[in-house]
């Protein structure tokens, strides 16, 4: 099996890469967000996942181990083949995958292309406990996010992010700014206190 590959980009198409490899060319098929940091001629490193299957062998090609381990992990969700999973990861980074699906933000899941209310729902929910070991640089607000998602997270809190929300910020955004508040203001912060200093959070970002 071809775990990395390390070579130079000869071309990118609209959903893959040919990596010349001392003069042996491998299709990687990748995401979107994978093929804008590729240059042609320029020398790249991928993970690889390989699929073989009875009629086919594929590559898919990824920048980190993180985002290949996202690759797997989410087709591990009923309905979720490996261009769905592409899709997601062309649409959200491994960190904001972990965020979303924390917080159970089915909306932030269902705008990658492909992805339809029902599949956002069992991804969400079937992951909620796996994403935080996967979180990457997003694992600092992790449980704090996963508080606000099963609905747990104290009254203030939540009707903090709820305020941010209503205002048009995401909720993503909105979490991230009243943990913030959180940490300035002290556990026993009122929501008009957590409001106040999560908007002067979203206003420095």
């Amino acid at each position: 099996m071809i775990g990395k590959l390390k070579g130079t980009i000869d071309e990118i198409g609209e959903d893959y890469a040919l990596v010349d490899v001392h003069g042996v060319c491998y299709e990687a098929f990748c995401s979107a967000r994978t093929l804008a940091r590729l240059n042609v001629g320029e020398a790249a490193v991928l993970f690889i996942e390989t699929y073989v299957r009875e009629d086919q062998l594929k590559l898919f090609g990824f920048l980190s181990a993180l985002e290949r381990e996202w690759f797997n992990l989410l087709q591990s969700v009923q309905g979720v083949g490996a261009k769905v999973a592409l899709a997601l990861l062309s649409t959200l980074t491994p960190g904001e995958l972990a965020n979303a699906i924390a917080l159970q933000d089915k909306t932030a899941v269902s705008r990658a292309p492909g992805v339809g209310p029902k599949v956002a729902v069992r991804i969400v929910t079937e992951l909620k406990n796996k994403a935080p070991a996967f979180a990457g640089e997003a694992s600092a607000n992790i449980g704090f996010k996963r508080e606000l998602g099963e609905g747990v997270a104290s009254a203030p809190v939540s009707d903090a992010v709820s305020a941010l929300t209503n205002l048009g910020y995401s909720r993503d955004q909105a979490a991230n700014a009243v943990a913030a508040a959180l940490k300035a203001a002290g556990e026993d912060a009122d929501s008009a206190k957590l409001i106040r200093l999560g908007l002067k959070e979203l206003a420095r970002s």
